[in-house]
């Protein structure tokens, strides 16, 4: 169905709604008065009783769950006792002249009781249970809106773990300043051998000595010799090192269609095959030039 066909729809809902409130408005009316209402209170009840059902019927289209079976029961309630009024009001004659007793709607005593209670129970009820469903409303959050949330938290969280290094919005990271310990101060050597006592040291025997050619030997023995020789060229680059000026001129190539949202350190690192600090120094000066051109521009 088009918008039009929807708003007709609803346009025609609203009238029959009116219609039929203004049908039960009188009963209402008439009974509000025969339980002792003044004119404006008598005035007034039908909206107490009428308008907390359509209330209800608008927080059983919003809530979900324990929530919108708790508004149903209160709009099948206040309906059942709307309609038990206005029956009452077509069984009595006397109502619609207001020639009946205060407090008597009914030649039963039980149930005359029984609907003097109902009556004036309403309104009471239509102040808790309205206050109730518009705090559970204005508290609900719609399962989308969550679900939407939820998965906006995930994406941000992932997109942050897979960032990479190049793509860091500090180019440099500030230098960690060094903790300064404060060494003791060296003592004297005439200090120590002042206050040492003096005791006649031990007579230690001199160790044999070895001749060079067996030290010589077992040093080469025990010690992995190094491997000598020149690199073969297979193992060598054979991509020649860039300077800065070449790099800044591959990337400004490869970067020209880019728009500034896409200039990232990550996405010049795997462009022009460069490290992550080159590509950070290089995204910074891509970006400032594009400021500058564009502010000569303007």
């Amino acid at each position: 169905m088009n918008r039009v066909g929807k708003t007709l729809l609803v346009l025609a809902l609203v009238a029959v709604v009116g219609m039929a409130f203004r049908v039960s408005w009188n009963a209402l009316r008439d009974i509000a008065n025969a339980v002792g209402a003044d004119a404006t209170a008598a005035t007034l009840y039908p909206f107490v009783v009428d308008g907390l059902m359509a209330l209800a019927l608008v927080a059983t289209l919003v809530l979900a769950g324990n929530n919108r079976t708790f508004a149903l029961r209160v709009l099948g309630t206040y309906t059942g006792a709307s309609l038990i009024l206005n029956y009452v009001h077509g069984l009595v004659p006397e109502l619609h002249g207001r020639t009946v007793d205060w407090g008597r709607l009914a030649d039963w005593d039980p149930a005359n009781w029984a609907l003097v209670l109902l009556a004036t129970s309403l309104p009471v009820g239509s102040i808790y249970f309205g206050s109730d469903l518009v705090a559970k409303v204005l508290h609900h959050r719609a399962p989308v809106e969550q679900s939407t949330t939820q998965a906006n938290t995930e994406e941000s969280t992932e997109t942050i773990m897979k960032r990479s290094t190049a793509d860091l919005p500090v180019s440099t990271p500030a230098p960690v300043p060094a903790n300064v310990v404060a060494l003791p101060r060296p003592v004297p050597v005439g200090f120590l051998k002042s206050t040492l006592p003096t005791k006649p040291l031990p007579s230690i025997d001199p160790a044999p000595a070895v001749p060079i050619e067996q030290r010589t030997a077992a040093a080469e023995s025990t010690r992995p010799r190094r491997a000598t020789g020149r690199v073969p060229d297979v193992a060598k680059s054979t991509r020649p090192k860039r300077t800065p000026q070449q790099l800044l001129a591959e990337a400004r190539a490869a970067t020209a269609d880019w728009p500034d949202a896409k200039v990232t350190g990550e996405g010049i690192r795997r462009a022009i095959h460069t490290s992550p600090a080159n590509a950070r120094t290089l995204r910074d000066t891509i970006l400032a030039e594009r400021t500058a051109s564009a502010a000569e521009a303007a």
